[in-house]
C-alpha cells in the first residue's frame, strides 16, 4: 500500500532536483463515473452513481537535467473525495495524492496531458464477517489511492482555463490484508483552473545526453527487500517476505532506461501452502529472472517489468511475476525501492527495499 507514498512525495523530489518553476495554479474539478465490477464477486456492489470532487495545486517545471525532455511537466497535490458506488456497504472514500502530468501536445490555448498520481486515502466502511460480510473489496480503513488518466486545459484567458479529464481512480491496500479486491472507478471530469503567473524564466543550457554502446556503462546494484503478506482465510496470519535482488541498470536515452535482475525470494507463507508436503527454508526459495522498462526523471525513475521463476518448487502462484513502482538513486550510492510485485492482476506483496549502487558516487555524483 505504501507504494503510493513515493509518488505522493514526487513533487518534493522534482523540486529538489535543480528545477525552476515558471507558474503555479489551483484547480477545482467535479467528476462523475461508475464502479467497475472487475470480479464476479463484486456484481452485487455497483448500485450508486459515482460523484467525486478534487481540489488541486500544481506547478509547471523546468530543469536543465530532464524536464525539457518531457515538455516541462506539471507536478502537484490533489485532495479527493467521493462515494464508492454503494453507500451502505462501501461508504465513502477520501484521500490526497501527488501527481505528475506529462504534456502530449501544447498550443497557444490548449494543453493535453497524461496523468499519473498516487497517495493515501481512507474509506468509511470495511469488511467485517459479522456486520459487513459483502464488502469484499476493502478490508482496511487506510489504503493506497491511485489515479491514471488524461487531462486537457483550454485557456479561455491566459490565467483562466477549463479542464476536462478521463481517468481511473483506484483504492486498494496492496494485498496487505484480505479480502482486497479493491475498487476501480472510471470518471469523466470537468473543472476550472486559475494560474498565478510568475516572472518569465530566460533560457538556460541543457545537459546533452551522451549515448554509449549497449554493453558499456551499466550500473550494478544490490537491493535488500523486506515485506509481509496475509493469505486466506480472511483474518489469517501474516507472514514475512525476504528477498535479495542483484540488478543491472542502464539509461539508453533521456526517456528510456532498462534493468535486468536476478531475484532470490523467501516467502514464508509457502511453508503453509499444502501443509501435507514437508518443506524446508531452502526448498521454499524462489529464484527469478526479471527484465524491466524504466522511465527516468533524473535520479527518480518509474519501473514496470516482468519476470519468470527459474526455481519455484511448489508453484503457489503463476510462473510469471510483474513489477510496477519506483526507485530513487541517492547521490551517495544508496538506492531506495518501493515496488508492487504481482502475478498478473493479483497483488502479491509490496517490496520495501534499500540497496547500493556500486561506484555511483565516483562515476556520476557532482
Amino acid at each position: 500500500m505504501k507504494i503510493a507514498l513515493l509518488i505522493f512525495l514526487l513533487p518534493i523530489f522534482c523540486c529538489a532536483q535543480e528545477v525552476k518553476i515558471d507558474d503555479w495554479a489551483f484547480s477545482l474539478k467535479g467528476k462523475s463515473g461508475f464502479l467497475a465490477a472487475h470480479s464476479g464477486t463484486m456484481g452485487h456492489l455497483a448500485k450508486d452513481r459515482l460523484f467525486a470532487g478534487e481540489l488541486s495545486y500544481s506547478k509547471r517545471l523546468r530543469s536543465k537535467n530532464w524536464s525539457e525532455e518531457y515538455r516541462n511537466p506539471y507536478v502537484g497535490v490533489t485532495l479527493y473525495g467521493s462515494n464508492l458506488g454503494n453507500k451502505e456497504i462501501l461508504g465513502y472514500g477520501f484521500g490526497t495524492y501527488g501527481f505528475i502530468e506529462f504534456p502530449w501536445a501544447r498550443g497557444e490555448k490548449h494543453v493535453f496531458t497524461s496523468k499519473l498520481g498516487a497517495g493515501l486515502g481512507i474509506v468509511t466502511n470495511v469488511y467485517d464477517k459479522h456486520t459487513n460480510p459483502k464488502n469484499v473489496p476493502m478490508s482496511t480503513y487506510l489504503n493506497a489511492i491511485i489515479c491514471l488518466g488524461i487531462q486537457g486545459r483550454w485557456y479561455v484567458k491566459p490565467q483562466h482555463a477549463l479542464i476536462y479529464s478521463l481517468d481511473m481512480t483506484h483504492f486498494s491496500n496492496g494485498s496487505s490484508k484480505v479480502p482486497n479486491l479493491g475498487v476501480n472507478m472510471p470518471f469523466i471530469g470537468l473543472g476550472y483552473e486559475y494560474t498565478f503567473k510568475k516572472k518569465e524564466i530566460s533560457n538556460f543550457e541543457t545537459t546533452k545526453f551522451e549515448r554509449v554502446p549497449f554493453f558499456k556503462s551499466w550500473n550494478v546494484s544490490v537491493v535488500g527487500i523486506l515485506s509481509d503478506k496475509q493469505i486466506f482465510p480472511t483474518g489469517g496470519k501474516r507472514y514475512p517476505v525476504y528477498a535479495l535482488s542483484g540488478m543491472l541498470y542502464k539509461q539508453f536515452k533521456p526517456k528510456v532506461g532498462m534493468e535486468i535482475a536476478l531475484d532470490v525470494i523467501s516467502k514464508q507463507s509457502i511453508i503453509h501452502y499444502r501443509k501435507y508436503i514437508p518443506k524446508t527454508q531452502l526448498s521454499i526459495l524462489q529464484i527469478g529472472a526479471y527484465v524491466g522498462y524504466n522511465i527516468p526523471l533524473d535520479k527518480f525513475r518509474f519501473v514496470i517489468g516482468m519476470g519468470k521463476y527459474i526455481k519455484d518448487r511448489y508453484n503457489p502462484d503463476a510462473s510469471f511475476y510483474h513489477r510496477v513502482g519506483m526507485r530513487y538513486q541517492c547521490r551517495n550510492g544508496l538506492l531506495l525501492n518501493l515496488v508492487l510485485k504481482s502475478h498478473w492482476a493479483k497483488a502479491d506483496y509490496i517490496e520495501y527495499g534499500i540497496g547500493y549502487t556500486f561506484n555511483y558516487k565516483t562515476r556520476y555524483a557532482k
